[in-house]
């Protein structure tokens, strides 16, 4: 299983990057999807959902309505659009996935939101 992620950068306050990731190593459609954040000093959360084929996909409270988690089965990539981003966005974000009894994850690509 291999996730790479890719997209993150330096953005200023409200303005919005799309993160990928793309999934090599196993059957993609097959399996839900998660993008993870970590601050520093700061557990590792989880900000997005999405099942298999993208019809179920849930938010973190401190997210909802401004990030979109989507997916391309036949690209074999999750998106995570963030727009009104915050310096409390700040983080590194991973995507990840479960195949019910290991969960993989990515390398991470770095969010910084500052001015």
């Amino acid at each position: 299983v291999q996730l790479v992620e890719s997209g993150g950068g330096l953005v200023q306050p409200g303005g919005s990057l799309r993160l990928s990731c793309v999934a090599s190593g196993f059957s993609f459609s097959s399996y839900a999807m998660r993008w993870y954040r970590q601050a520093p000093g700061k557990e590792r959360e989880l900000v997005a959902h999405i099942s298999s084929f993208g019809g179920t996909t849930t938010y973190a409270d401190s997210v909802k309505g401004r990030f979109t988690i989507s997916r391309d089965n036949y690209k074999n990539t999750v998106y995570l659009q963030m727009n009104s981003l915050a310096p409390e966005d700040t983080a590194v974000y991973f995507c990840s996935t479960w195949d019910g009894s290991i969960r993989y994850w990515g390398q991470g690509t770095q969010v910084t939101v500052s001015s």
